[in-house]
């Protein structure tokens, strides 16, 4: 599967849904059943690419920004959310963190304590394949993750501030006087 439909999938997917991300996937198995087999095992690839050229120490701040908090399954399942926002949001966000502060539904959850996660997007293919086969989804070689980067403290509100400045607005605390 070609990265351009990877994300038509996913725009087709989100199209009529409003972006909510349980029932983005449960569109994306839906649409990826349809397709025949060899379809949802290059899908289950690219998803696998997608996720490990979104394996960034600075994404992964701004994950334990907004949602509070991320273990390594919470940036996962941050990262499956992600997906559900489309290439664009997606692409930007991998490049510049902070740019989701931008977001109107990150700024409302600044207000009200949401947090985004999507763990049923990283079993779309499986659940397609088993839907369009009756069968297991075959073994996908894996893609290594990169090497993180920079990691900091994300519990040093300091350092948040200086690195996404944006999100740091939304998210921390403001010191008292």
């Amino acid at each position: 599967m070609r990265t351009d439909d990877f994300w038509q999938l996913i725009d087709g997917a989100r199209a009529g849904g409003g972006g909510a991300a349980g029932p983005v996937a449960a569109r994306a198995v839906a649409l990826l059943a349809e397709r025949d087999a060899a379809d949802i095992v290059g899908y289950a690839q690219h998803q696998r690419r997608v996720m490990a050229a979104s394996y960034r120490a600075d994404l992964w701040g701004a994950a334990y920004l907004i949602n509070g908090g991320a273990s390594d399954d919470g940036f996962e399942y941050f990262r499956g959310w992600l997906i559900t926002q489309g290439r664009e949001v997606f692409a930007r966000a991998v490049a510049d963190p902070d740019s989701l502060a931008a977001l109107p539904q990150i700024r409302q959850a600044a207000l009200t304590g949401e947090e985004f996660e999507a763990e049923q997007m990283l079993t779309v293919a499986g659940e397609a394949y088993r839907k369009a086969t009756a069968s297991e989804l075959p073994a996908v070689p894996e893609t290594p993750y990169p090497e993180l980067g920079e990691f900091w403290d994300f519990d040093d509100e300091e350092e948040a501030q200086r690195r996404l400045p944006k999100l740091a607005a939304l998210f921390v605390e403001p010191p008292e006087e």
